[in-house]
């Protein structure tokens, strides 16, 4: 049996009428108010200590640059740019930098190889690759006072029972000291081993993300076509790695210009040695370090601080373009 919708005979169904509902005010955002009062309360901590501890250290650092601070850190009087001038001329100074831009010269092109070559190789590991990236990782994590105590301490001690001096008898050679004698220069071969080790596990696995990111297509094709190895390396790898290269040789190049822990605790440059310390090489950072903290000029501490950040700026300036940073292919 149908059920029927339509109204009895003689009824009409009732008319209904659809009254226009009123149109909703927007809803205050109260949330903005509360969230913009939570964002500063949360943030002003960092960006006040921020700016007190760093840009207002850094504007005082610069007034000090220009005034006479020795033994006291409110300038006695205003001499300009003297303490430049001063600083330029200071023979100490000027083998300082010499010191450094060798060292930088050396040590940046050996580390990109040795991370470069460490990151192809981890990275046609099939298994236990996680194991080999961790591995090569950990020593980035280490202090680089402990990694120096180490070195010094115990593997290039100048002792005959040391462990360098032990693998040298067995390969023939006498027992030298390594840090103390300056002809050969060996200390160079302890600097040199001590960043390998502490910077090559970082780099490489920044290279390593970056050869992640090459299409393995790109291997395919070439293979097909016949390449080999080197020229799959030579003609697909380093131009697919350009970016992660010029990024990495900057970050060396800056980080070799800041070498300081690993010169200062190796030789023991510091106060402990009379201020001027009795390291055979110096680098930038421990001279000025004797002479702020040492001598307590810190005026010209201040300013060799300026000089040494204005190099940096010029040689990442320059090396960015010769290596072509920002240019798009």
């Amino acid at each position: 049996m149908a059920l029927s919708t339509s109204p009895p005979p003689g009824k009409t169904r009732p008319e209904v009428r659809f009254k226009p509902r009123a149109a909703r005010r927007p809803a205050r955002r109260r949330t903005d108010r509360s969230s913009v009062f939570a964002f500063i309360v949360l943030t002003a901590p960092m960006v006040l200590g921020l700016a007190l501890f760093k840009y207002v250290a850094i504007g005082w650092s610069f007034l000090l640059s220009l005034g006479e601070a020795r033994g006291t850190l409110n300038p006695v009087r205003w001499v300009g740019l003297d303490n430049y001038a001063f600083l330029l001329s200071d023979p100490g100074f000027r083998s300082s930098l010499m010191t450094i831009v060798l060292f930088t010269l050396f040590i940046v092109p050996v580390t990109f190889a040795a991370s470069l070559a460490l990151a192809v190789l981890v990275h046609r590991i099939r298994r236990g690759r996680g194991f080999f990236r961790t591995t090569f990782l950990l020593p980035a994590a280490v202090s680089y006072v402990a990694a120096t105590l180490v070195w010094r301490m115990s593997l290039f001690n100048g002792l005959p029972s040391g462990i360098a001096n032990t693998l040298g008898g067995l390969l023939g050679f006498e027992a030298v000291p390594w840090i103390a004698t300056q002809d050969p220069p060996l200390y160079w071969i302890v600097l040199i081993t001590l960043r390998l080790w502490l910077q090559v596990g970082l780099y490489m696995i920044l290279f390593l993300a970056g050869l992640q990111a090459i299409p393995p297509q790109l291997y395919e094709a070439a293979a097909l076509d016949g390449a080999s190895g080197w020229r799959m390396f030579r003609h697909i790898t380093l131009p697919m790695l350009r970016n992660t290269s010029v990024a990495l040789l900057l970050l060396m190049t800056i980080a070799a210009f800041q070498a300081f822990d690993e010169f200062y605790n190796l030789f023991s440059g510091g106060l402990k040695s009379g201020g001027n310390g009795t390291a055979p090489v110096k680098p930038p950072l421990v001279h000025l370090y004797n002479v702020a903290l040492g001598d307590q000029n810190y005026g010209v501490g201040s300013a060799g601080a300026f000089l040494l950040t204005l190099l940096i700026i010029a040689v990442t300036l320059l090396q960015g373009r010769i290596v072509g940073l920002g240019r798009k292919d």
